[in-house]
């Protein structure tokens, strides 16, 4: 099965339908990191197959929560999930930010190469960026433990805004508000345990609580 081909089975499986494209972009970006990978060590995977698996459908699994506000992916890596969003939702605004140069050096490369109007690379340090609008939404992907997240990203977000964490299985050791809502991602092809933390601005971040149970449920 190609790649193209496989991108596309597994985000049917999702109830996600690409068009020719977004396929073609998605494929046209993965084949950049592979490439990059080379100098610019963007990823531990370095082959098209686990790519589409482990980096585009993981980012793809969370597009059914994400709205149409200003979006902004804090420490981007090589621009994931944010590029990826960048790529399905081209009538609004996604930010990627990471405070390594190479990193925004290769976004922005991607920004270029895919004509991505809609995308924006910054090269910040989060805890002292200062945008001229707030974000109505924040994700991140494997950047830090919830709690550091919340408390360097607050005031990036607005009023009515909302995190989009993405997490492994080592959630359940963490630190989470107790408003916190919990959604395990199903990503075709992807055997690791995958889940997205959902939470809401207005959340007091000193009261946290600590999970500790086995069993992953929504959290009220």
């Amino acid at each position: 099965m190609s790649s193209e081909a496989l991108l596309i089975s597994g985000a049917e499986k999702m109830g996600i339908a690409l068009n020719d494209i977004q396929a073609q972009q998605l494929i046209a970006y993965l084949e950049l990191i592979v490439k990059w990978n080379k100098t610019y060590n963007l990823s531990a995977i370095r082959t098209m197959e686990e790519g589409v698996k482990k980096h585009l459908l993981d980012s793809l699994s969370i597009m059914p929560f994400i709205d149409q506000s200003p979006l902004l992916d804090v420490g981007s890596g090589a621009g994931l999930p944010g590029i990826v969003i960048s790529i399905m939702r081209p009538e609004f605004a996604v930010s990627v930010l990471d405070t390594v140069g190479k990193k925004c050096h290769f976004m922005q490369f991607v920004k270029s190469q895919l004509g991505l109007k809609n995308l924006s690379v910054l090269n910040e340090r989060v805890e002292v960026f200062e945008p001229e609008q707030c974000f109505g939404q924040i994700t991140t992907r494997a950047f830090a433990e919830i709690n550091k997240t919340l408390k360097l990203t607050q005031h990036l977000l607005c009023d009515n805004g909302h995190h989009l964490l993405m997490k492994g299985i080592n959630v359940e050791q963490e630190a989470l508000p107790k408003m916190a809502k919990i959604h395990k991602l199903s990503v075709p092809y992807v055997s690791d345990d995958r889940f997205l933390i959902k939470i809401k601005k207005g959340l007091c971040i000193n009261q946290l609580k600590t999970h500790q149970t086995g069993k992953i449920n929504t959290l009220y």
